[in-house]
């Protein structure tokens, strides 16, 4: 049986982590590993970690709790920390305030995981929510029919928290500790390059498997995270490419008020 892997990161996350740990545990896919890695607390953070992983060990759900607490060098470490600790065939990373819309989702992702060849990334949409879990909307940037490693040229496409990669290749590439507010994008675009090299499907699961909150670590340091992804859309695709983009980017953001 398909195990995943859960990564949710923490710190002092007190006061949105409960709706995290309610959509994992609702899972009704039983072959679930799920790490708290939290970065030394100091609210109720880990106590309802622990709480949390008792009710779950209660369950009998085949859910498999493990909880790190100790300092870290931020965000992007601790989540280094979960990849080397995961063990399932795919990872995916639902940090504190994230969820997963329905009790299905796992079994959703794990029917497309069963194809041959295995899919090296699957993905698919993202709702957002406010801070406290009510839904706002569709997230403007929605994902391609097919996703390649080109497309996040027009932006990130696919939300993190609706990415799912084997774990082959997801431990070949750690975070770079480089960037502080956006080396998600940069993890996801090397994982998909990678896939093409070696001619990996990645595949589309048509349905909202992802709920984002939007007062996240991007949104809070917003135009330090934009010149980070400037540099790694730079990195990839080239200067002019970039320039031509975050232009449109520009006109996007002034008529997307229109379009709604």
């Amino acid at each position: 049986m398909i195990k995943i892997s859960i990564i949710t990161v923490t710190y002092n996350a007190a006061h949105c982590i409960q709706r995290t740990l309610d959509s994992i545990i609702s899972q009704q896919y039983p072959c679930v590993e799920h790490w708290i890695v939290d970065g030394a607390s100091t609210d109720n953070t880990v106590a309802m970690a622990e709480k949390y992983k008792k009710q779950s060990d209660n369950a009998g759900n085949g859910h498999i709790v493990n909880i790190l607490s100790e300092p870290d060098k931020g965000l992007y470490d601790a989540m280094n920390k979960g990849l080397r600790l995961a063990t399932g065939e795919y990872i995916v990373y639902m940090n504190a305030g994230d969820f997963l819309p329905d009790e299905n989702v796992l079994d959703r992702i794990v029917s497309e995981a069963s194809a041959i060849p295995q899919p090296a990334v699957i993905y698919g949409d993202t709702d957002i929510v406010d801070n406290n879990g009510e839904y706002i909307g569709k997230r403007h940037l929605l994902p391609p029919e097919k996703l390649s490693w080109k497309s996040f040229r027009y932006g990130m496409l696919v939300c993190h928290q609706a990415f799912y990669a084997h774990i082959d290749i997801a431990k070949k590439h750690e975070y770079n500790l480089r960037y502080r507010h956006s080396a998600d994008i940069d993890w996801c675009i090397r994982i998909m390059k990678d896939a093409e090299k070696n001619q990996q499907p990645l595949v589309n699961v048509h349905s909202t498997i992802a709920y984002y909150t939007k007062e996240g670590q991007t949104t809070k340091y917003h135009y330090s995270s934009l010149w980070e992804r400037f540099v790694i859309m730079r990195l990839y695709y080239g200067l002019l490419t970039t320039i031509c983009m975050h232009l449109w980017f520009i006109v996007r953001s002034l008529i997307r008020p229109f379009l709604r």
